[in-house]
């Protein structure tokens, strides 16, 4: 299971025009992770990828038990585990971006 790329695509055009609209419409803050179209916010965006990843870390230790049993293909093994591994490095490249921008918000005047 990868991360389906076209619906975080979706997700970021819903965000976006979310917040131009709400930028036009009023002056009053919103809270992160509302949309006023009841589309999917930046918050659910986030949890729903996390969760996917959670799920092909999962398949993965599955795959890997039913080799180790001999009940999988070496292939199927070697590919679930290659592609937890992307994603663990996905999500770990993200968090560090994350950080990174959070330091740099806290480093701005005020």
């Amino acid at each position: 299971m990868a991360i389906n790329v076209s619906s975080a695509i979706n997700a970021y055009r819903s965000a976006a025009a979310s917040a131009t609209e709400s930028m036009q419409s009023s002056s009053s803050p919103k809270l992160a992770g509302t949309t006023q179209s009841g589309g999917t916010g930046f918050s659910d965006l986030i949890k729903d990828s996390l969760k996917e990843a959670v799920a092909v870390q999962r398949n993965a230790e599955e795959i890997s038990l039913k080799g180790i049993a001999g009940d999988a293909d070496m292939r199927d093994v070697v590919l679930a585990v290659n592609n937890a591994e992307n994603t663990l490095n996905t999500v770990v490249a993200i968090r560090d971006k994350v950080l990174n921008a959070y330091q740099e918000i806290l480093k701005m005047p005020i």
